[in-house]
């Protein structure tokens, strides 16, 4: 099956691979075509060929407007089919998602498949509850010692599968702590 080549907008955690890194490349299908540990901000955005030199310099002015900002990830929580770490505070990540569909709103996230944006951090998919459950267990145990995980955002990456596997295209940087928004 040949898939479309797609983009999205990212907030890459790397400080959250240590724990995540073997349940996502055991659990998470984005993990094996080169998707790291990530918040979303929008996916999916524009085809890769439709990120024109404009589509960049709108995002990076877009972006440039809003504060950079500190979250912890300590909190496993799901949806039928995913687990993931849940961002506090998240609403500095649905702030991002705003901003940016306000400005192309042809892009509802997820293809406007789910009315509320709720940022996580995926740990595992499965259709089986049990094995959810049980990847839940596992996950708990391997987390003890782990969490919270503290990061500071101030970069967003945009990513594209135009070459078959996920690659940061660009990233653009949030403005600083101190910046009125």
């Amino acid at each position: 099956m040949i898939m479309p080549f797609e983009s999205a907008l990212v907030v890459l955690i790397p400080e959250a691979e240590s724990l995540v890194k073997s349940f996502r490349d055991r659990y998470d299908p984005s993990a094996a075509v080169g998707v790291p540990a990530h918040v979303t901000i929008l996916y999916p955005f524009k085809p890769p060929n439709e990120l024109t030199a404009d589509v960049i310099t709108t995002l990076r002015d877009l972006f440039s407007r809003q504060r950079s900002f500190h979250i912890s990830l300590q909190e496993l929580q799901g949806f039928p089919d995913i687990l993931y770490l849940a961002p506090m505070p998240a609403e500095p990540f649905r702030l991002l998602t705003e901003t940016i569909v306000g400005s192309y709103p042809e892009t509802p996230p997820y293809g406007g498949a789910f009315k509320e944006i709720v940022p996580h951090l995926t740990v595992a998919q499965a259709n089986d509850i049990q094995r959810l459950d049980e990847i839940a267990a596992e996950f708990h145990a391997a987390a003890r010692k782990k969490l919270p995980i503290y990061a500071r955002v101030n970069t967003v990456s945009l990513i594209d599968n135009s070459n078959g596997s996920w690659k940061v295209r660009t990233q653009f940087s949030l403005g600083s702590d101190q910046q009125a928004s």
